[in-house]
């Protein structure tokens, strides 16, 4: 008697920059899918670190060089606009209780790596592209809102195939980073791997607001951060 042809797992493009979310999100992702990766050179400070840990990453996760996706977004540095792109616009100090969009922010950045991530999908019959946007603890970016993400699946939605069947998911929107760092921990996440800090590439900066979020999140979840810092605030 044959046995029963086992179902093609469905696919899904990751949308990842080399961080400790879009860690997580990996290891989300791989559980029902066939996972693709994708990562942005868009000018950032730290483009070349990214780099290193978004392959180190896929490495551990075993992804394919054919389903790894590095695109080149450079012209969101020329546009500039955020200390992340503009060496004219200095990294400021973390403060995670400000109020307004800070100066990290990347104008339209997250729509320009949808869209990208949209191409890719349906080029690769994906059903899911999973998005790292988190609402209640971040650094209050627009396009980090649920509320984007429901605009921008129905512009995929209106602007592909009628036969595609793709959408934007992001399983951590209404996690705090400590609820990150507990499900990472539960799945295994290698966060080691991972690199967060907006300004240096040799070791954190333990200062700008993305180390705050980090390093917080570790702590009020009670798991040792194993990256290393430059200063501890």
């Amino acid at each position: 008697m044959e046995k029963a042809a086992v179902p093609e797992r469905p696919g899904a493009v990751v949308l990842a920059s080399g961080g400790m979310d879009s860690c997580v999100l990996v290891a989300l992702a791989r559980q029902e899918h066939e996972v693709a990766m994708l990562h942005a050179n868009y000018g950032q400070r730290t483009v070349a670190r990214e780099k290193r840990a978004f392959d180190a990453i896929a490495d551990f996760y075993g992804v394919p060089a054919g389903r790894r996706l590095t695109v080149d977004l450079a012209y969101l540095a020329a546009i500039g606009g955020s200390c992340l792109t503009d060496p004219a616009i200095a990294v400021p100090k973390g403060q995670l209780d400000r109020e307004g969009i800070p100066v990290s922010y990347v104008p339209f950045r997250n729509a320009n790596l949808l869209a990208v991530a949209t191409a890719w999908g349906e080029v690769l019959s994906a059903t899911r592209i999973f998005f790292g946007a988190m609402e209640e603890d971040s650094s209050g970016y627009p396009d980090c809102r649920g509320v984007f993400i429901e605009a921008f699946n129905r512009v995929i939605a209106a602007g592909t195939r009628p036969e595609t069947r793709l959408e934007v998911v992001a399983p951590l929107l209404h996690l705090s980073k400590a609820d990150v760092v507990r499900l990472g921990t539960r799945l295994g996440a290698p966060f080691g791997l991972t690199w967060s800090c907006y300004e240096r590439d040799d070791v954190a900066c333990g200062r700008c607001d993305s180390c705050l979020l980090r390093l917080r999140g570790f702590r009020e979840a009670g798991v040792p951060d194993p990256i290393a810092y430059a200063n501890v605030l």
